[in-house]
C-alpha cells in the first residue's frame, strides 16, 4: 500500500501484479480476472443506460432546457475525468478489489477510513437495489392496474432480483448486461417517439398547453432546482463500481476504451431523450420517470415493458458488487472463494439475501422516484463521485513530483491542483446542500394529499 507514495512505474511487489493474480487462480473452478474491455464496456452500458435516463425530462423542466443541457455536458466531463483518475490509481495498485481498499489507501492507511468507506459503499449499493424494487413495483402496478398491494409487488421484484444475482463473476453477468442495455435503449427510444407522435400528454388539457422553458421558471425554489440537478448527477456518477470492474479485467490498461464509449453514448442519449420528451410534455405535464407523461396507455405499457431487463439487472449488478465485497473479506485465501463448495455458495446466497431484504425496506420507506435519486446522489456521490478522486489525484501527483508538484509541473500542475481542489468542494456542496434539499423534498412528499405512507398498499403506479 506504500506505492501511493511512489511514482507510477516504480518497483512493486510482483506477487500483486495482474499477471500473477491470473496465474494464481488458473487452477480454480471460479476465475475472476476474466473480463475483456468489451465485457467491461457492457457492464458500464448496463450501469449507465438505465431507467434514470427518464428523469432527465423532469430535470430539464425544473432547470430550463439550456441550463439542463449545459449541466449534462459539464457533469459528463467531470465524471470522465475522475474515472480516469480511478483507473490510474488502480493501475498503481492492482491488488485493489473495490473502492474500500482505495478509501483506506487515500487516507494514510487509516482503518477508520476503510470502515467509513465500507459502510457508505454497501449503503450506496443497497439504496440502488431499493430504487429498483421501487420502480419494479411501479411497473407491476401500472401493468396490472394496481391488482396487488404495492408491498407485494416490491417483494416479488426483490425475490426475482435475488435469484438473478446468484452468478459469482462479472464475466458471467456481462452477457446479461449487453441484453439489458439494448432493451433499455429500445425502451427510452420508444418513449421518446411516443411522446412526439401522440396528440397530447397525459392530463391534457387540465393545465393548458405544454410550456417549454429555456431557463428556470420564476419562483423555482432552491430545493426543486437542487433535486433536479442531483437527478442529472446521479445518472452519470458511477465511479464506485469502477475499481470492482477493473479488478476483474484481464488487461486493466484497456479500461479507457470502455470508458470513452459509454461517455459519448451517455451525452448523446441523455440529452436527446431529455430534451425531446420535455419539448412534447412541457413543464406542466412532466413526471419522473417520464413514462408517466404518456397519455396513451398502450404507448405507456409498451415502452415501459422494454425496461424490464434493466429494472432487474442493474439492481443485480450492485447486489453482486456488495456481495463480492463481503464474500472476499470472509473467504479470502480459502478454497471457498475459488471453488464450488456448499459453504461458499450458501454464504454467497445468504449475503445477497440480506442486501435484498434491506433494499425492500428502503423501497417502502422512501417511495418517491426523483427524491430517492436525489438522496442517493447527495449522500454517496459526494464522496464516490468527487471527494475521493480529488484527493487521489493530489496524493498521486505528490508521489510523482513531491509536495510542490503544482509548482514543479508548471501551468499543468497548477491547473490540476486547482481543478481537484474544486472537485473536493463540489463534493462537499453535494453532501451539505444536496442532502438538505433531498430530505426536505421527501418530507414534502409525505405531506402530499393521497399518499398512504411507508409500507402502504396505496397506488404506486405511474
Amino acid at each position: 500500500m506504500s506505492r501511493i507514495d511512489k511514482p507510477l512505474g516504480s518497483d512493486t511487489d510482483s506477487s500483486l501484479s495482474v499477471g500473477k493474480q491470473i496465474e494464481m487462480e488458473s487452477s480454480n473452478a471460479i476465475k475472476y480476472r476474466t473480463c475483456s474491455w468489451p465485457k467491461t464496456a457492457a457492464l458500464l452500458f448496463a450501469e449507465y443506460i438505465c431507467l434514470a435516463i427518464m428523469s432527465f425530462p423532469y430535470s430539464y423542466s425544473v432547470l430550463g432546457l439550456v441550463p439542463g443541457l449545459i449541466l449534462t455536458v459539464v457533469v459528463a466531463g467531470l465524471v470522465l475525468y475522475t474515472s480516469l483518475i480511478v483507473w490510474e490509481f488502480c493501475l498503481r495498485h492492482p491488488e485493489v478489489r473495490d473502492v474500500c481498499d482505495i478509501g483506506q489507501m487515500l487516507f494514510w492507511n487509516s482503518k477508520w477510513a476503510w470502515w467509513f468507506t465500507a459502510i457508505m459503499f454497501v449503503l450506496n449499493n443497497t439504496f440502488i437495489q431499493g430504487f429498483h424494487c421501487l420502480v419494479g413495483a411501479k411497473y407491476l402496478n401500472t401493468m396490472t392496474n394496481n391488482s396487488v398491494c404495492t408491498i407485494g409487488f416490491s417483494a416479488i421484484v426483490a425475490v426475482i432480483s435475488f435469484i438473478c444475482s446468484l452468478p459469482r463473476t462479472f464475466s458471467a453477468l456481462a452477457r446479461i448486461a449487453t441484453f439489458s442495455a439494448f432493451f433499455t435503449f429500445v425502451s427510452v427510444l420508444l418513449a421518446t417517439i411516443f411522446a412526439g407522435i401522440e396528440s397530447h400528454p397525459k392530463g391534457y388539457p387540465k393545465y393548458g398547453e405544454p410550456i417549454v422553458l429555456a431557463i428556470p421558471a420564476a419562483g423555482t425554489t432552491f430545493v426543486a432546482g437542487m433535486n433536479a440537478f442531483m437527478n442529472i448527477s446521479y445518472t452519470f456518477i458511477g465511479q464506485i463500481t469502477i475499481p470492482s470492474f477493473i479488478a476483474e479485467m484481464k488487461n486493466p490498461k484497456d479500461f479507457p476504451k470502455a470508458l470513452w464509449a459509454i461517455t459519448i453514448a451517455e451525452v448523446i442519449l441523455y440529452s436527446l431523450v431529455g430534451s425531446i420528451v420535455y419539448a412534447y410534455t412541457g413543464t406542466n405535464y412532466n413526471t419522473a420517470p417520464a413514462f408517466g407523461s404518456l397519455g396513451n396507455e398502450v404507448y405507456l405499457k409498451v415502452s415501459f415493458s422494454f425496461m424490464i431487463p434493466t429494472l432487474i439487472f442493474l439492481g443485480v449488478l450492485y447486489a453482486s458488487v456488495s456481495a463480492r465485497f463481503v464474500f472476499f473479506r470472509i473467504f479470502s485465501g480459502s478454497r471457498h472463494m475459488g471453488n464450488h463448495t456448499v459453504v461458499g455458495w450458501a454464504s454467497w446466497a445468504g449475503i445477497l439475501a440480506c442486501t435484498w431484504i434491506l433494499a425492500f425496506i428502503i423501497a417502502e420507506v422512501i417511495p418517491f422516484f426523483s427524491d430517492l435519486l436525489s438522496l442517493m446522489s447527495s449522500l454517496f456521490d459526494s464522496f464516490f463521485g468527487f471527494i475521493f478522486w480529488g484527493v487521489a489525484y493530489l496524493r498521486m501527483r505528490r508521489a510523482d513530483h513531491g509536495s510542490n508538484f503544482w509548482k514543479i509541473r508548471g501551468i499543468r500542475g497548477f491547473v490540476g491542483f486547482v481543478v481537484n481542489i474544486i472537485l473536493c468542494i463540489i463534493g462537499m456542496f453535494f453532501l451539505s446542500a444536496g442532502t438538505y434539499a433531498s430530505v426536505q423534498s421527501i418530507i414534502d412528499g409525505y405531506h402530499t394529499v393521497g399518499f398512504g405512507g411507508p409500507f402502504s398498499c396505496a397506488s404506486n403506479g405511474l
